[in-house]
């Protein structure tokens, strides 16, 4: 007889093993991993170039400090009740600007929103943090795509997923270009709601998905969107068989593109045809780089603005050179990656598809802004051998020969740094060495520690190489100091809208002046700056910048009469005031309805009413007492009346155009005007008799309106009992204005409204053009989702990370 014995309870604390983490928290784990190396390479690479805010060198490059803050700025007060005018019309910049297209290409980003939880004086530090938060969001974005495709190892996918953040195009080109981190992101949001249609989920948040990638950056989601359709396309084929399997996939997918951008309308359709109603750019031919330059951007620590920063980390291109080598993944599978990724990067040689990459319009800066495609394509194909096992040595080796050719090639190429083979070398190696590790369990954590520190060393090179690159080519703008707040306080002190305008007035120290310092001046800098507006401003006598998409202010008087600034900022921090007529302004009927003279001076007097100018008694010298003004938009060196300062003009066709100056009181003969170098072929000197300006101006005062309100998107003014002829707004006329229930017309480029006998009020609204279609198509395709929860469609669970 046998007996047997309870075996001792064993304790707890050996007995329990560690639970595995869920499949969807392994996700979560990769994607937190991925957004803390995308931060912390970025800020080290920042820190060792020493810009702000880790030291002393400007950060805000080019568009940078002259768009995308000061925009930001104005959003900034828009969420603290702050602005002049609201999300459609733009009170402080031109003269009266619409607002939603310029919100709807720099601001729509859910996160551009944060910049409000910092102080104003602070505006350069929250687009420095908003920026490396978009930077994180994609590579945790790109790490749970990778991980919802395969299954794999939750710290490589976290590895890639910031290998793809850390991009040379992200780190160099996108980071002062902060609105295309959106498309950053987009990207694998988009190639998620493709895995989502591939297996029939999540089929009323998909087209949300899609709809804030477009809103909140429609140019980079459109590439997104095309890289995203070829990602599942290949997908479909490799995991669906037949046309009856495959086309329902595409067809959901492409219901829910249709519908998410359908959703967005309200903004993108605004938007495309103030595209259409801008000043036209600089019209430039795509010239593809030379093989060697484009295998030079595969090292790390090179720059260049025209060519494609495709790096993407040594062991992910070790990775996707070996994949047609890699024996565990099936032979069709590696074709169609491996061809995948080739054939994007052909395409970006290629003018045909570089024009479709770019919506059929080359750009007027860098023409490779579809590069981001091509490094997360790259980052999913590395993903897919990765997945499928580490690829034996001779795969290994192959992978490693293809980059050795690539990199022999890029040695023509004057891109190439010792630094940039140096870090690639040694990067290979350790990416061996690391590949040497993981084939011994054991040694797993420290191979992937190694691989990290990779990544961080390169991505944070890189990032600093490109800052040496910028700074040494591009223009820089200093972040908010002492002179940004003296000026502010300045315009602050002398403000008075809306009775009259406070113009930040010329030298700028951005772009957008009005909306980083404040007040309602005439410089603007935009992609849609309209067209409309620039050839008033230039008729007028304003320069110019970025070919006419910068406009500048006027410092002139007559302008200032004209545009009702009653304040402008001068050079020396202090305020000159005027007595200026109000907004609404009323011209006696026969009035010229176009400017029929190239000299900015007869322009003037034509909107002004009156003739207020002279001409030089000789050559050069006006008349004792009066005011010289001297226009030479070609002229660019300095100028000066023979006994009075020297002043810069910056006239450097076509790019730039010299504003009408200013000379100062004339004296007679001894105010002859000089040229510190050779004379344009273009140039004239008027000279202005103040008299004659401040009878002018009391005469519009007389007959303007009696009152004025101004709304955040409106103007409503009274006019004297029994005024005829033509009253003026003295905004731009730009499209989208309706007056008195009427469309407005136009008066020498401002909106006009023809008065009617009897008419004492006029009531002035804008609305963008394509809002009302725009809210339209929203609402149907809202209409349609709606329908599609109603009718029963079945819901699905929520999809969760792969086991």
């Amino acid at each position: 007889m046998s007996t047997t014995h309870p075996s001792p309870r064993p304790s707890p604390h050996l007995s329990r093993r560690a639970p595995h983490p869920s499949p969807r928290r392994r996700s979560l784990l990769g994607s937190a991993l991925a957004a803390l190396l995308t931060a912390v390479a970025v800020c080290a690479g920042d820190a060792a170039a020493r810009v702000f805010p880790y030291g002393p060198r400007h950060r805000s490059i080019n568009d940078l400090g002259n768009q995308f803050v000061p925009f930001h700025a104005h959003l900034w007060d828009l969420l603290h009740g702050r602005a002049e005018g609201g999300l459609l019309f733009n009170w402080r910049s031109g003269y009266g600007m619409s607002f939603l297209p310029d919100l709807g290409t720099y601001l729509t980003s859910p996160f551009a929103v944060l910049v409000g939880l910092f102080p104003r004086a602070d505006i350069d530090l929250a687009v420095y943090v908003v920026t490396v938060l978009k930077m994180s969001a994609a590579a945790a974005a790109m790490c749970w795509l990778l991980r919802t495709q395969r299954r794999g190892r939750w710290w490589a996918a976290g590895l890639l997923g910031a290998s793809y953040a850390l991009c040379g195009w992200s780190v160099i080109e996108a980071s002062y270009n902060p609105m295309w981190l959106d498309g950053l992101i987009a990207f694998p949001l988009l190639c998620l709601t493709g895995e989502w249609a591939l297996r029939g989920r999540r089929i009323l948040l998909a087209p949300l998905v899609v709809a804030v990638c477009w809103t909140a950056n429609f140019y980079t989601a459109y590439m997104a969107t095309l890289g995203a359709a070829l990602v599942l396309l290949v997908r479909v084929v490799l995991t669906r068989e037949g046309a009856s399997t495959r086309l329902p996939v595409i067809g959901r997918a492409a219901g829910t593109t249709v519908l998410g951008i359908a959703l967005s309308a309200p903004v993108l359709l605004p938007l495309f045809l103030s595209s259409g109603q801008a000043y036209p750019g600089w019209v430039k031919e795509f010239l593809p780089v030379s093989w060697a330059d484009l295998f030079a951007r595969l090292l790390p620590g090179t720059y260049s603005f025209s060519s494609p920063a495709v790096f993407v980390g040594t062991g992910t291109l070790l990775l996707v050179a070996a994949l047609p080598f890699h024996r565990a993944v099936p032979p069709r599978t590696r074709l169609w990656w491996a061809g995948l990724t080739v054939a994007v990067a052909l395409s970006l040689q290629w003018a045909p598809t570089h024009l479709a990459w770019h919506l059929f319009a080359t750009p007027n800066g860098s023409p490779y802004r579809q590069t981001f495609v091509l490094a997360g394509i790259t980052v999913i194909a590395a993903w897919t051998g990765l997945a499928a096992g580490l690829p034996r040595p001779p795969a290994l080796a192959a992978g490693a020969g293809v980059l050795a050719v690539a990199v022999l090639w890029a040695h023509d190429s004057t891109l190439v740094t010792a630094a940039g083979y140096a870090l690639f070398g040694g990067g290979l190696v350790l990416a061996g060495a690391a590949w040497w590790a993981l084939r011994h369990r054991r040694l797993a954590r420290p191979a992937a520690g190694l691989l990290a520190l990779v990544l961080l060393a390169q991505a944070a090179a890189t990032t600093a190489y490109g800052h040496r690159g910028k700074l040494g080519g591009l223009d820089d703008y200093p972040s908010w100091g002492r002179a940004h707040t003296a000026r502010a306080e300045a315009l602050a002190g002398a403000e008075g809208w809306p009775a009259y305008r406070t113009d930040p007035s010329r030298p700028a120290l951005s772009g957008n002046d009005p909306l980083l310092l404040g007040g309602e001046g005439g410089a603007y800098y935009s992609s849609h700056t309209p067209d409309v507006f620039t050839r008033t401003m230039v008729a007028l006598g304003a320069g110019w910048t970025s070919r006419g998409r910068n406009v500048q202010s006027i410092d002139n008087p007559v302008t200032d009469a004209v545009f009702a600034v009653g304040a402008r900022l001068r050079p020396d921090g202090t305020v000159l005031r005027a007595q200026v007529p109000p907004l609404v302004t009323v011209r006696p009927p026969g009035a010229p309805l176009a400017y029929a003279d190239d000299s900015p001076f007869a322009n003037q007097e034509a909107l002004l009413g009156t003739r207020v100018y002279e001409d030089p008694l000789a050559p050069g010298v006006c008349r004792a007492g009066t005011e010289a003004y001297l226009w030479a938009p070609e002229y660019n060196a300095t100028a000066r009346l023979a006994d009075g300062p020297a002043f810069r003009l910056n006239g450097n066709a076509p790019r730039n155009r010299a504003a009408l100056q200013p000379m100062g009181l004339s004296r007679g003969d001894s105010s002859a005007l000089v040229f510190d170098a050779a004379p344009p072929p273009r140039w004239a000197l008027s000279c202005l008799d103040r008299a004659r300006l401040d009878g002018a101006v009391a005469h519009l005062r007389a007959t303007a309106a009696t009152s004025v309100r101004v709304g955040s998107s409106g103007v409503h003014a009274t006019l004297p009992p029994g005024t005829t002829g033509t009253a003026v707004l003295s905004v731009p006329a730009i499209a989208g204005w309706t007056c008195n229930d009427r469309p407005a017309g136009a008066h020498l480029g401002l909106v006009a409204i023809p008065l009617a006998p009897g008419t004492t009020r006029v009531s002035c609204t804008f609305r963008p053009p394509g809002l009302v279609p725009g809210a339209a198509v929203a609402g149907a395709a809202a209409l349609v989702l709606v329908l599609l929860f109603v009718s029963g469609r079945r819901r699905r669970p929520g999809l969760s990370g792969p086991d």
